[in-house]
């Protein structure tokens, strides 16, 4: 049998992202996951090691009502009770816990501090892109991809970016998407997009995965499901994966253990482990690093609502088969009234930037000089942090 025009136009366009795929096959991978709304770093990675740490924190220092004590880890520090799998990767020296980390920003905007968390520089609204994309034209064979609607910030720039959400529509009909690889044929742009857009959706694991399929059984079945894609797209070919998770903001009831921020832990413990999951199936979970951050931590104090205000230093985690886990990086300025940044919050000693810089340089291999010059303007001085080796 002979196939028909249509046929070879059809194979044409599925297969045009296949070099894109083949080049990237044993390239590293990276996920950057935000965490939109200010994790309180010291509900997750608490300090019960610190003498002033009971009196700072008050009745969230207290975890009785979660039936389990903190998780140890290096020193004074351990993790929250609902962070099992996270505990368990440092157990396998596959999780580094940053503490006292935080932006140059230091002001309480939840829009403002997630600016300058995606565009990498200083001030809010400095950039009109975000660091990532200025990062992707240095990383060899990278394929990006967004777990969104839209694009985030922190990768909206010159190079192409993939999108990726479960739909609430139907697929479109088999002959419809024929017809367009004709009408399309001879513009290149148009023929490269629908080509990308069917390697996303022509997967039979994608298949008939709607957003209210996902989102059935709470935030949590949809993160891990996120998860769970985020990981398929790597072992694909796509090298670079941003994922988020909202609701972080947690200025009432904030210890209930079935609060929302209790609720948002488990979902991240649950969402981490689907990711490793599904990379360690596929082999490639030895070349990930995943970076977990937020726009800034909490007030040290518990405020009238059992809750935190906005603050600035926290917490953040880089996971993966690629690091030298099992540690906790943290020059700790202490809990005390006098050692908090303004009286309130803990105290930043750690810059963000310099996480970025060390996995941007020592896992993705971005030149120096471009991370000095326009990856991350202003972070010439930041020292790289032991993350890998």
């Amino acid at each position: 049998m002979h196939p028909t025009r249509r046929q070879l136009l059809l194979a044409g366009a599925s297969l045009a992202v296949a070099p894109t795929l083949a080049t990237a096959a044993d390239a590293p991978r990276f996920v950057f996951v935000i965490l939109r709304g200010g994790l309180d770093g010291l509900t997750a990675v608490p300090v019960p090691g610190d003498p002033a740490f009971a009196e700072a924190r008050g009745p969230l220092g207290r975890f009785e009502a979660f039936d389990a004590a903190p998780r140890p880890l290096d020193g004074p520090f351990a993790l929250h009770p609902l962070l099992p799998q996270l505990h368990a990767m440092h157990g396998r020296g596959e999780l580094l816990v940053l503490h006292a980390t935080g932006l140059p920003y230091r002001e309480r905007s939840h829009f403002d501090a997630q600016n300058v968390l995606e565009h990498g520089g200083v001030k809010p609204h400095e950039l009109a892109t975000g660091w990532l994309a200025r990062a992707l034209p240095h990383v060899a064979g990278s394929r990006a991809v967004a777990l969104d609607t839209a694009v985030p910030l922190v990768l909206r720039g010159a190079a192409s970016v993939d999108t990726w959400a479960p739909s609430t529509l139907p697929s479109p009909d088999a002959d419809l998407v024929a017809r367009l690889s004709t009408m399309w044929q001879g513009d290149a742009a148009l023929a490269t997009a629908l080509a990308r857009a069917r390697g996303l959706r022509d997967d039979p694991d994608m298949a008939g995965m709607s957003l209210g399929a996902m989102a059935t059984g709470g935030g949590r079945r949809a993160a891990v499901a996120l998860a769970g894609k985020a990981a398929e797209f790597l072992q694909r070919g796509s090298t670079i994966a941003v994922l988020e998770l909202g609701g972080w903001d947690s200025h009432a009831n904030q210890g209930a253990p079935n609060g929302a921020t209790s609720n948002n832990l488990r979902t991240l413990d649950a969402a981490m482990d689907a990711l490793r999951s599904g990379l360690q199936e596929g082999g490639t979970w030895a070349r990930t690093v995943v970076i977990v951050a937020t726009e800034f931590g909490r007030e040290v104090a518990v405020n009238g609502t059992l809750g935190t205000d906005h603050g600035t230093g926290g917490a953040a985690f880089v996971l993966g088969g690629a690091v030298r886990g099992g540690r906790v990086l943290a020059d700790w300025p202490g809990l005390a009234k006098a050692q908090r940044f303004e009286g309130r919050d803990l105290r930043v000693t750690t810059d963000l930037r310099a996480v970025f810089r060390t996995v941007l340089a020592e896992h993705l291999r971005v030149p120096r000089a471009a991370l000095d010059a326009t990856v991350l303007p202003g972070s010439a001085g930041l020292r790289g942090l032991p993350l890998f080796g």
